[in-house]
């Protein structure tokens, strides 16, 4: 087995895993096995070579990470497991609407203070805007972070987890 993984600054961590003596059936018959017992505690979807891991419902919060898994061959030996962590989908897309409208508005409010500014009029507040709506985008990226290191062992739970059901025979 051979483990990559992508940089640490990334909100949305990423690995992937090259096995060569399992093939895409053995590794998930193994998921499905696991998942599907009855001691398992994690809530789980598998479609094809797509595995969805999410924390338990009683240890769910706003920040908890979800494990999504993609499994498949690179020809008949070998297969590569390539995995995504990263925040509900709700939380996540809630996040990029929100970075997605301060942009426009960044972009609304500059081409606001050079019109102002080319009509000679008052520009305070557009450029008040302009300085403002990058800090509140920073504000964003931070929490992000805090999110991401507040959901950091529930994220290392499903990793050692994920890592078990990889090393099963």
């Amino acid at each position: 087995m051979k483990e990559e993984r992508s940089s640490e600054i990334h909100l949305r961590p990423r690995f992937r895993l090259e096995y060569d003596d399992k093939s895409k059936e053995e590794i998930l018959e193994n998921f499905r096995e696991i998942l599907k017992g009855e001691d398992c505690k994690y809530r789980s979807k598998i479609v094809d070579g797509h595995i969805i891991i999410d924390v338990p419902m009683d240890e769910d919060h706003f920040w908890s990470p979800q494990l999504n898994i993609e499994v498949e061959n690179i020809d008949r030996e070998d297969t590569v497991v390539r995995g995504l962590f990263g925040p509900k989908p709700q939380v996540w897309t809630l996040f990029m609407f929100i970075h997605f409208g301060v942009a426009v508005a960044f972009v609304g409010f500059l081409i606001l203070w050079y019109v102002r500014w080319s009509l000679e009029e008052s520009t305070t507040f557009p450029l008040i805007m302009t300085i403002v709506l990058p800090i509140f985008w920073l504000i964003l990226y931070v929490l992000g972070r805090i999110g991401k290191r507040t959901g950091h062992q529930q994220m290392d739970e499903l990793h050692a987890f994920m890592m078990k059901i990889l090393e099963e025979k």
